[in-house]
């Protein structure tokens, strides 16, 4: 698909990986809906992008079942018709363990990471399947997919349920013999203002984490083109592809790799539970 004259939804556009896919859109001749739930991080893409009538902003909680499902009449009032959705809002967590994390925090994950993307796809679909040539989805999941991460169990579990939604969306649409296609993408580490905190709370020097991750404008251009060309599946980033090429020979050994990079950091102010002692 090309760019010049389609119009994109792109959630998350107010920060990170989803201001920078929203920015080359624009710059590529598109128009895009931007939505975010901070409206001063749309303002500020507003002000970058300086796209005119080409980028409209909106505020929008994507846990909020009833305004993902309001979402493409109002990109079609602002645009008048829409071609594509790269859906990437989600919301992180903070290194807790299953017996830690919050009731409220877990449930919002969820109702972020998945629920959220789920009804903005099934919104979309029908108004994408009208369009002539089709329409292109883009759906976010995470290395954490992949393989566990100390500390954040509940996360995983929304991206990995995310990715198998991806996967059997994309099963739909072929036996469907529909024009619109569903890119997953499986981003590792790149380098957005959530990464920056992460390395904080993990004690990692920024430098270092800043010279590990992938920068969010190359991110941004390899999803932009994975979608384009309707790839089912695109792993970004070298630790993601390090733990996506470990997996395929032992799940053990992934995870094991992923608990000695991180369960110092996560667990090194819980100490271990005590042993059972015999009577």
């Amino acid at each position: 698909m090309r760019v010049t004259g389609k119009v994109f939804a792109v959630t998350g556009a107010g920060s990170g990986i989803g201001r920078c896919v929203a920015l080359e859109l624009l710059a590529r001749g598109g128009e895009v809906a931007a939505a975010d739930l901070n409206a001063d991080g749309l303002a500020g893409l507003a002000a970058e992008a300086a796209a005119g009538d080409r980028l409209s902003t909106h505020v929008l909680n994507v846990g909020d079942e009833d305004a993902c499902r309001a979402f493409p009449a109002a990109v079609a009032a602002a645009h008048g018709q829409v071609d594509g959705l790269f859906s990437i809002a989600g919301i992180a967590q903070n290194f807790e363990t299953t017996d830690s994390i919050p009731d409220a925090r877990l449930h919002q994950i969820l109702d972020v990471n998945f629920y959220g993307t789920v009804s903005l796809i099934r919104a979309f679909l029908p108004v994408l399947e009208e369009r002539p040539d089709g329409g292109v989805i883009l759906i976010t999941s995470s290395l954490a997919a992949l393989v566990p991460v100390p500390g954040a169990a509940t996360y995983g579990a929304s991206k990995a349920a995310v990715a198998q939604f991806g996967y059997g969306l994309a099963q739909d649409l072929r036996n469907a013999k529909s024009k619109v296609t569903a890119t997953t993408v499986l981003p590792g580490t790149i380098w957005t203002e959530l990464v920056r905190e992460s390395a904080r709370t993990l004690g990692t020097p920024e430098a270092v984490a800043k010279a590990f991750a992938m920068p969010a404008d190359k991110a941004a251009h390899l999803i932009i083109e994975a979608t384009l060309k309707g790839r089912g599946r695109v792993v970004i980033g070298k630790d993601a592809h390090l733990y996506d090429f470990l997996r395929r020979f032992s799940t053990t050994l992934a995870e094991r790799v992923s608990y000695l990079q991180v369960a110092k950091f996560v667990y090194r102010d819980r100490p271990p539970a005590p042993r059972p002692t015999e009577d």
